[in-house]
């Protein structure tokens, strides 16, 4: 049996999150970030050497956007169940500025990324994901290959 108050909430959240990818990470739309994450959000798995807050997450993405200013996400699904929304995403870009303490290559990298996030009433309030950071570090050569 359908629920139409939750698939609504589904699809709305859906919006949310695609709009962070595309739009915030995909564009650089810093002022959007600001208006699709609550104050009170929390990264539950944040990256190391950053916090866990919305200011956190803003420098992470200003991070990746430096080290791959052409930073595209293509995301191939996502699925929602109420406000919890996963998207399955690859990230490319050409890795032209510093990275984690890395210099620049001049490299074209793709790595895949899973994140779950959570959206209350319009704004994102907690991400859980993974991604994989080993790869892309074999990618651009701080880390040997197999």
């Amino acid at each position: 049996m359908s629920n139409p108050t939750k698939e609504r909430l589904s699809a709305e959240a859906i919006a949310v999150v695609r709009r962070n990818t595309e739009e915030v990470q995909g564009r650089g739309d810093f002022e959007l970030f600001q208006n699709l994450f609550a104050p009170n959000f929390i990264d539950h798995t944040p990256q190391r050497g950053f916090g866990t807050d919305r200011n956190a997450v803003r420098a992470l993405y200003g991070a990746m956007r430096t080290a791959f200013p052409d930073f595209t996400p293509e995301i191939h699904f996502q699925v929602a169940d109420g406000g919890m929304v996963t998207t399955y995403k690859t990230y490319h870009g050409t890795h032209n500025g510093p990275l984690l303490g890395h210099a620049p290559t001049g490299k074209r990298v793709s790595f895949d990324s899973v994140d779950v996030m959570q959206v209350v009433e319009g704004r994102i309030t907690a991400h859980w994901g993974v991604g994989d950071l080993l790869g892309l570090m074999i990618q651009i050569g701080a880390v040997p290959g197999m």
